[in-house]
């Protein structure tokens, strides 16, 4: 079923692995012109040109964007008590995981009466998204207040498409997550609209504000997207998240049931998903494609699995040894990574690039899309050469705090005047000398 790269005897270079690996081809460049309207619109209309592009793309028309307190407060009575103490598992176990990674303020004495001081400050307010799409993601909901509720941050919004079948609301298992996590802010919105109304704020049809976020983080469709790349530096934002995708560093020792059904998992999300096995054995990507042709045909959305699997963002690269393998997963740098070799936690502990690394047998990705305590807002298309997944840390900025006496500013003055003129910035000096006049 997964189209083959055979690489066996092979070293190619970074940028022709680059070339040669499967990849989603998502543009965004290529939907902007679609976005940057939208945009625009709810800059200047606010609130009723939301209304009006949601009531196009959405199919419903919500009377307010901010969810009523009453209807929070119902959906959480009414979840599945299955459901809800699954998401309370999932956020005991988040909250342990992200708790370790608050930092704290650090102050180094450069020089006597001369300090430096890192301090870590929350922003003042996120908006936090939850996909309502192909699927319903309560977990996501998860991911991202609990790592800003750690850091500290003051005010949050949840936002979440508003659903037909639901009376222009988010899905109730949505609101309900956000009502277990103590969330008392969640808007009727998704999109671009959601993140040009989270950019600029607005005013709702009940003439209450709706306040505008210094933060947007959360997964969505490649429009939502676009008007990310758009907003940028108006708003900070997470990441430009493309389709989820799963790679699996596996040879012959992994059990080929295993590795079909985490491919499967990952294709389940989306058509674009990409699943891609990485193996030094011919042997287990035979048996991977017989397991996934009996696999796919009994599984619910096996239509939107076959089209991820056979597309070609997917497909089986085989290498001649595991260290080739670590070579082809680097550069690939996978959002999700799964590791099924001998040694796996040796494996594991070489990995440069993924946005996370599950070791072992028994570690599927599905675990961390719920409850191994990690995040799974994760990087993907690549970044993570060079990006992290959601954190703590991603709501927090460092600032740095000087405070020098007089005699350790006179101490260092010279050289200060020295890099000035250097850099013909002789003001820059001054600034420094005319605290020592007279």
């Amino acid at each position: 079923m997964l189209n083959r790269i055979d690489l066996r005897g092979r070293v190619p270079s970074a940028a022709e692995l680059r070339a040669a690996l499967p990849r989603a081809e998502v543009d965004v460049d290529a939907v902007l012109h679609h976005v940057r309207p939208i945009v625009e619109d709810v800059r200047a209309r606010g609130v009723e040109a939301v209304l009006e592009h949601t009531e196009r793309f959405d199919g419903v028309r919500p009377a307010t964007v901010r969810v009523p307190a009453a209807e929070l407060e119902r959906a959480l009575a009414e979840l599945d008590p299955t459901v809800r103490a699954a998401l309370e598992e999932s956020v005991e176990r988040a909250r342990r995981v992200h708790a370790d990674q608050r930092r704290v303020d650090t102050t180094t004495q450069v020089v006597p009466g001369g300090t430096v001081t890192e301090r870590w400050v929350p922003v003042a307010r996120v908006g936090l998204y939850a996909p309502g799409g192909l699927a319903v993601y309560p977990s996501t909901v998860v991911m991202n207040v609990v790592p800003a509720q750690i850091a500290g941050v003051e005010s949050l919004v949840v936002c979440s498409p508003p659903q037909a079948g639901f009376g222009g609301l988010p899905h109730p298992t949505i609101l309900a997550a956000a009502a277990l996590l103590g969330v008392t802010e969640v808007w009727s919105v998704g999109g671009p609209m959601a993140v040009a109304l989270l950019a600029y704020g607005g005013t709702d049809t009940d003439g209450s504000p709706l306040e505008p976020a210094d933060v947007v983080t959360g997964p969505g469709n490649i429009y939502l997207t676009a008007a990310k790349r758009l907003l940028r530096g108006l708003i900070g934002i997470d990441s430009e998240a493309g389709p989820t995708e799963i790679a699996i560093l596996a040879d012959g020792t992994a059990d080929p049931v295993h590795v079909a059904a985490d491919l499967i998992s990952q294709a389940e999300h989306d058509p674009l998903a990409a699943s891609v096995l990485v193996t030094t054995s011919e042997e287990l990507a035979d048996a991977v494609d017989a397991e996934l042709g009996r696999q796919v045909a009994a599984t619910k959305h096996h239509e939107r699995i076959g089209t991820a699997l056979r597309g070609r963002q997917s497909g089986t690269v085989l290498v001649s040894t595991v260290d080739d393998g670590l070579r082809v997963v680097d550069v690939y740098a996978a959002e999700h990574l799964e590791v099924q070799t001998a040694d796996a936690r040796e494996v594991a502990a070489r990995v440069r690039a993924a946005g996370a690394v599950f070791v072992g047998p028994h570690s599927p990705v599905s675990l961390g899309d719920y409850c191994a305590g990690s995040n799974h807002v994760l990087p993907t298309g690549g970044c993570a050469r060079h990006s992290s997944g959601l954190s703590v840390q991603t709501f927090l900025r460092g600032i740095h705090v000087v405070d020098y006496s007089e005699e350790a500013l006179r101490e260092v003055a010279p050289h200060v005047v020295a890099l000035a003129e250097a850099e013909d910035l002789p003001a820059h000096g001054q600034a420094v000398t005319a605290r020592f006049r007279g």
